[in-house]
């Protein structure tokens, strides 16, 4: 069963060319959650890496795989995403941060200007937050 299934014939899609094929990493451990980063990201035209519940997940996927850009939950099952946004960032890699608790206090000092959003927060507005992080780069 496909997506349009579920939803019905008349559930508005995405535009499919936003990210024009760019690989995102997902770092979440909530599995509804990261399915839908997961379906958003296809809806808008990107490949997704993942989804890592975990940061030693994470880390081993960015080893594998070469990403345009990632979603990454601030706090994972065994740690917080620190090592993965220094890595991401010292690649130029764009991100864009989810919570439900805030960042912690030292990564805010670190890299006070993520794009940090407080769960819970749309998908397709994550996808598309990061889609502009992505072009900018470009």
């Amino acid at each position: 069963m496909t997506r349009s299934t579920l939803a019905g014939p008349l559930a508005p899609r995405r535009d499919s060319t936003l990210l024009n094929q760019a690989c995102v990493l997902i770092a979440e451990d909530e599995p509804f959650i990261a399915l839908d980063l997961a379906l958003a990201i296809e809806d808008a035209g990107g490949r997704v890496v993942g989804p890592a519940a975990s940061c030693k997940e994470a880390l081993a996927l960015l080893d594998a795989t070469p990403v345009a850009g990632a979603i990454l939950d601030v706090t994972l099952a065994d740690k917080d995403v620190t090592c993965i946004a220094e890595r991401l960032i010292a690649h130029g890699v764009p991100l864009v941060l989810q919570t439900g608790v805030g960042l912690p206090p030292e990564m805010a000092a670190r890299f006070p200007n993520l794009i940090v959003k407080i769960k819970p927060c749309g998908s397709a507005e994550l996808v598309e937050q990061l889609a502009a992080l992505i072009d900018d780069r470009r």
